[in-house]
């Protein structure tokens, strides 16, 4: 059990992909009724299940009003999604931390 929750930590699941597979299918609805149901058009619908976008926001709360899917939980499972993939980039990032003095910082006195 706990390799699962290890894993679940290492590469926590795309919003989108979570909710085609645990909501919109156990539903047995398809993207088009689901989508009509959101108010947006399919292809729209269909890149967040796809996870070729990011759950914004709008989504987020339209998802909340119509499946009754809370807004924090998607918003933290995407969070955590991006979190997770900027960590694999991070050979990536070049940039070398910094050593030198702050400029301008609080004294610790009090």
């Amino acid at each position: 059990m706990a390799a699962i929750a290890d894993i679940r930590l290492k590469n926590p699941a795309h919003p989108g992909g979570f909710i085609k597979h645990e909501i919109i299918e156990p539903l047995a609805r398809f993207v088009t009724a689901a989508a009509e149901v959101l108010g947006v058009t399919c292809a729209t619908h269909s890149t967040l299940l796809n996870e070729r976008v990011k759950l914004s926001p709008e989504m987020a709360l339209r998802i909340e009003k119509a499946l009754g899917v809370l807004i924090d939980t998607r918003k933290r499972m995407q969070n955590s999604h991006d979190i997770t993939q900027t960590h694999k980039r991070e050979a990536e990032n070049k940039d070398a931390p910094y050593k030198g003095k702050l400029v301008n910082q609080p004294s610790a006195s009090i």
